[in-house]
């Protein structure tokens, strides 16, 4: 009966710990990545401004063609909105929107991914001598919830490799044109 007690209080204590070291760990999450295009942010800005245009470069959408779409505000800048439905796991459901359009330099996004959270997402544009490099970047703020600051360390690896191949298919579609 002593053994079973003090197996018990140990691993009682591992997860005290656990739980602890948890808030011992980064709160916000960013995650960025840049690529260098050779246009002009003037011929960029229209696919990073409308959620519409995305379609053309997501590297969401290629994963489940089935995924359901829904477009609401205006076709573009602040307002324009997306909601999203699919069954595959790594598209999942939620909504963006455009909060901020700085025409031609930024673009700010408030992304909800429903009980996996919330999180904002921004593009900015840096031209010179006609090529613009592209920065997409993604924060998220963790709260407090312990498994979620775990989840959190992950974070870069999981997404980052989605945004460099949404910058490479952006690349893509730009200079296609």
């Amino acid at each position: 009966m002593k053994i079973i007690v003090r197996i018990i209080q140990i691993v009682a204590g591992l997860v005290v710990l656990a739980v602890l070291g948890a808030y011992l760990l980064p709160g916000t999450v960013t995650v960025v990545r840049s690529v260098v295009i050779p246009a002009s942010a003037t011929e960029i800005f229209p696919y990073v401004n409308s959620l519409q245009r995305t379609e053309e470069w997501s590297p969401w959408l290629a994963l489940d063609p089935d995924v359901g779409l829904v477009y609401s505000g205006p076709e573009q800048g602040v307002g324009n909105r997306l909601e999203w439905t699919s069954d595959h796991e790594s598209v999942g459901s939620g909504s963006q929107e455009i909060t901020l359009s700085v025409e031609n330099e930024r673009v700010e996004t408030a992304l909800d991914f429903g009980s996996m959270g919330t999180a904002e997402a921004y593009f900015d544009l840096s031209e010179t001598d006609g090529r613009t490099e592209v920065t997409w970047g993604l924060v998220s703020h963790l709260g407090y919830n312990p498994i979620a600051r775990y989840m959190g360390l992950m974070l870069d690896s999981w997404v980052g490799a989605d945004y460099e191949r949404g910058l490479a298919n952006l690349n893509s579609v730009v200079t296609r044109e």
